[in-house]
């Protein structure tokens, strides 16, 4: 009977990892369909002024998506009132007000923490001004333009499990759970973990900082991989790319091969680490955070003129990048150095 339960056991878990192999399969097909802003039949937005207001520009996504809406709003005739937030929540918050009182046409808010900008974000309503979000999950916002974070924190959990095998122990960094993005993605791979009980979260999760996020991780890696002997950890996981560079770094630099690193965003220096042969990191998620930023834009244009269709969110692909199609994806994401 034992033994019947054992054998039953082993077949529940591989038929799960094969299950998790097929999704991982499908979904790499699927994020690496062509996704364009679709340039035609945008209204113009030529006499509009559009508030732009940003967490900050320090980190890759940020910059393109930034980059995105501002270059958008000019291609549409229309003044960008742009503003960086310099990852100070009270410099955002200030230029939060000195948007409602110029009042633009519309205002796009990227990231930030939810329950610190949400008052501010009520203000923008109240105050009569069209709220669209980017990567901000909120009540206020007429539609968020965001890549689909549940999807993304399960298919990147999925590549971890199956490339676990089933088992192993993880260390996670989870300095950001305020941020409704990263809170997605976590949430997820704590989802898809519960199946596969022989993944372990090591105790205490980790807490990313910024800034000096790289030398940060590396830091804290660096000490864990003394503390913890070979064989003991097996991958290390994080809602965004900029950890991922410290960790990766601190895992090879110590020789420990038996350990790979896992995020997500896809800023060029991390899909590079992923391209080579020799690194620790296995896996990004790779957004297109300047069509992402482009996309809000063109929502906000359609709203102006008196489109009411928009649905809540507008989500644009994602490209899981691996080892096997990391040279491939650096050119459809466009990225410098694809060769």
């Amino acid at each position: 009977m034992m033994a019947t339960q054992k054998t039953k056991k082993k077949s529940w878990l591989q038929h799960g990892l094969k299950t998790s192999a097929a999704l991982v399969a499908s979904a790499l097909l699927l994020l690496t369909l062509p996704a364009h802003a679709d340039d035609k039949d945008v209204p113009s937005l030529k006499g509009k002024r559009i508030g732009i207001t940003v967490a900050g520009t320090d980190h890759y996504w940020d910059l393109k998506a930034y980059q995105g809406q501002v270059d958008e709003v000019k291609r549409l005739g229309g003044i960008p009132i742009a503003l960086d937030g310099g990852r100070k929540e009270a410099q955002q918050i200030s230029q939060i007000q000195t948007l409602i009182a110029q009042k633009p046409d519309a205002i796009i808010e990227t990231l930030g923490t939810a329950s610190v900008l949400e008052p501010w974000l009520k203000k923008i309503r109240a105050a009569g001004i069209p709220l669209f979000t980017v990567d901000t999950a909120s009540p206020s916002s007429i539609n968020v333009t965001t890549s689909d974070n549940f999807y993304i924190g399960e298919q990147l959990a999925l590549k971890l499990v199956n490339d676990l095998r089933g088992e192993g122990n993880i260390l996670v960094f989870n300095g950001f759970y305020g941020v409704p993005v990263v809170a997605m993605r976590y949430d997820q791979l704590k989802a898809v973990l519960k199946w596969y009980p022989k993944i372990k979260i090591i105790e205490p999760e980790l807490r990313d900082v910024i800034p000096n996020t790289v030398q940060d991780a590396y830091a804290q890696i660096s000490q864990l991989l003394n503390k913890y002997p070979k064989g003991s950890v097996q991958a290390i996981w994080a809602a965004w790319d900029v950890p991922q560079i410290g960790a990766t770094q601190a895992v090879d630099a110590a020789g420990r091969s038996e350990i790979k690193t896992y995020a997500v965003d896809g800023s060029p220096d991390v899909v590079s680490l992923v391209k080579d042969p020799k690194s620790s990191a296995a896996a990004v998620v790779a957004q297109q955070p300047y069509l992402i930023g482009k996309t809000a834009v063109q929502n906000a244009a359609r709203y102006l003129a008196g489109d009411t269709s928009l649905p809540p969110a507008t989500y644009v692909p994602a490209l899981v990048v691996t080892k096997e199609n990391a040279a491939e994806a650096q050119k459809t994401l466009g990225q410098t150095d694809a060769k």
